[in-house]
């Protein structure tokens, strides 16, 4: 009986995964240097090459998984030649089903409690060094969630200070007033609230952002506090005027707690902020995902469930925007900037984190893109007889 070879798998798994679909034409090359081609023709050309590098590429092409190629890909047995968007486009034409890794993403909160286990899982992201990160957010305010577009061809920093204006504006605070931000980040919201003289007392969990935002803080002599604490842990002696939640609701899946919390922080009538990436399901993200980009509790906002929850709370929903284009604008500039960068960031940081990232943007990119991932804003108001 013969082998199945990789040009088989691909080509029964093409057949079948574009039946419905709209094709899209790419090629592969096995570890021999063979080119075999799929949906191509003189009109056609193809969008990508899957290439593999050695054995163990070439293994993880034969596997037609999700997670084995990701990381064959990560650690460089495989490579992509032309648009790794239209790879991610397709994610689904791979498998992704990895029950035990599914459950290894709770065990550990079990163990060591949520807000211990939070600590950790946001620390394996975002303690990675600040000027890694800075090489691909927007040089004007280092913004780590998404920009509000004017149109698709404005620059990011417009973009971004367009967001960071309404969120201002929606929480309707003025010079003196007290805002909790959840969430540090390198500074963004921050830095332009108190440079209009609003006092900002912003929580991190993350060392290396608490690291930054210190220095920035101190330099600038500006009226910001910062605190390494979880946000459901975190008390104040004095009630804040509005809250600022800007891509932090992903790692807040208790949103009852989540809600309880800003409602035991708030004043009375005082407003709260947010955005958050979406999907319709809660546990959809890829293995690859989980384990690499973001592990741990991290999820999606779930909007049906959070307004729920909102409905249960002591807080009246004011809006909400959808902003899954301006998140897809967003991580397709920052994966440029990534791209553009690739020489010094490899040279400083090493291959793996350029190419774990250059998965993570391009993929979110692309999941916004086609709709397989969503993202909104909204504002919340305290009921001011609270």
């Amino acid at each position: 009986m013969r082998r199945r070879t990789v040009a088989d798998v691909f080509r029964r798994r093409y057949d079948d995964y574009f039946r419905d679909r709209t094709p899209i034409p790419f090629e592969i090359q096995t570890r021999d240097g063979a080119t075999f081609s799929f949906g191509v023709s003189e009109s056609t050309p193809a969008r990508f090459c899957l290439v593999a590098r050695d054995d163990a590429g070439q293994d993880a092409m034969l596997s037609l998984d999700q997670l084995q190629i990701a990381v064959a890909y990560l650690r460089g047995h495989l490579d992509v030649e032309g648009d790794i968007a239209a790879v991610l486009s397709m994610r689904r034409f791979f498998s992704d089903l990895h029950p035990v890794a599914f459950l290894g993403r709770w065990a550990p909160s079990l163990v060591h409690g949520h807000a211990d286990h939070d600590r950790r899982a946001i620390a394996r992201h975002y303690d990675e060094d600040s000027e890694f990160f800075l090489t691909f957010l927007d040089t004007r305010h280092r913004c780590y969630t998404q920009g509000v577009f004017a149109g698709d061809d404005e620059p990011l920093e417009d973009a971004i200070t367009r967001k960071l204006d309404i969120a201002l504006d929606d929480i309707r605070v003025k010079p003196g007033d007290r805002v909790l931000e959840v969430g540090g980040g390198w500074g963004a919201f921050a830095e332009h609230a108190a440079r209009r003289g609003i006092e900002v007392t912003t929580v991190t969990l993350a060392a290396e952002s608490e690291r930054f935002l210190k220095d920035l803080f101190d330099r600038e002599a500006l009226p910001v506090t910062v605190v390494r604490e979880h946000i459901l842990r975190y008390a104040s002696e004095r009630k804040f005027d509005a809250i600022v939640n800007m891509g932090v609701t992903e790692h807040l899946p208790d949103y009852r707690a989540t809600l309880q919390t800003y409602a035991r922080l708030l004043k009375p009538g005082g407003r709260v902020y947010l955005d958050a990436l979406a999907m319709r399901r809660k546990h959809t993200a890829s293995t690859f995902f989980k384990q690499y980009v973001y592990p741990g509790r991290s999820a999606p906002l779930l909007l049906h469930s959070y307004l729920r929850q909102v409905a249960r709370s002591p807080f009246e929903l004011l809006n909400v925007e959808d902003d899954r284009h301006n998140y897809y604008l967003t991580c397709r500039a920052w994966a440029q900037r990534l791209d553009a960068r690739r020489e010094e960031i490899t040279a400083r940081w090493g291959e793996e984190l350029y190419r774990r990232f250059r998965i993570f943007l391009w993929g979110s990119a692309s999941g916004f893109d086609t709709r397989l991932v969503q993202a909104y804003r909204w504002t919340l108001q305290l009921d001011p007889a609270e």
